[in-house]
């Protein structure tokens, strides 16, 4: 069993995880400065593009800012440069997102990664973003302090502790369909269910106050699944 701690979230793993943990911080909703902090803190720091104006305004210097540039304000990007940050540029006109350059760099480093600064905003990037995730085969998940995405894939499962009582839990097949859904410690149970795109009926669930405990566990057999937990609600 492997463990990760983020704040506000821990998430226990049936499997072995990559020694190196990454946290990538895109353009989307701005975590706040202490969620930020305390996830960073043992970890490495990437920015993606616009996500340097984040660690720019809290006062966080990444280790490597990856992106085409066309969001980030210059003086957040000579900032870094002047920090030492490690510049690795694209060009504007190309068939991939900095998103997914920074995931496919992070999958040849073989790391956990947790990425934040990627929810809240344009419907069209956060698609993007959750489904390039979810079939980057990284183990990883996508979080601030207001809400969390944790990747299943085949024959894992995972245990997920939050701090307080999430308000709604769902489960949101990436592949066109997951098997072998099995879940313990929710309100409406499910035992070697499957779940498909074209129908995405488990959403919107709780935990089980009669377990007494903030905790569930989550199992599949086949797929590829997103653990969605909700915290609070969006605050734009």
């Amino acid at each position: 069993m492997s463990e990760i701690k983020i704040p506000k979230l821990n998430i226990k793993y049936d499997c072995e995880l990559p020694n190196k943990q990454l946290v990538l911080v895109g353009g989307g909703r701005q975590p706040s400065k202490d969620w930020l902090q305390k996830a960073v803190k043992g970890r490495t720091l990437w920015c993606i593009d616009h996500g340097v104006d984040i660690c720019h305004e809290l006062g966080i210097v990444p280790e490597m800012l990856l992106g085409d540039f066309d969001s980030c304000n210059n003086t957040s990007l000579q900032w870094a440069k002047d920090h030492g940050t490690i510049i690795e540029t694209f060009d504007v006109h190309k068939d991939f997102t900095d998103t997914q350059a920074a995931l496919k760099l992070a999958r040849e480093k073989d790391a956990f990664c947790i990425l934040t600064g990627a929810l809240g905003k344009r419907f069209d990037h956060t698609y993007s973003t959750i489904f390039s995730f979810g079939n980057s085969a990284i183990r990883g998940c996508i979080a601030d302090e207001q809400e969390a995405i944790c990747f299943l894939h085949d024959n894992e499962t995972i245990t997920i502790s939050a701090d307080t009582f999430p308000k709604a839990i769902s489960l949101l097949p990436i592949s066109e369909k997951v098997t072998g859904v099995t879940t313990k410690g929710l309100y409406w149970e499910l035992n070697e269910e499957e779940l498909s795109q074209i129908k995405p009926y488990a959403v919107s669930n709780v935990l089980a106050e009669k377990h007494g405990t903030n905790s569930f566990t989550i199992g599949i057999a086949e797929g590829t699944l997103a653990v969605y937990i909700c915290r609070q609600e969006n605050q734009m």
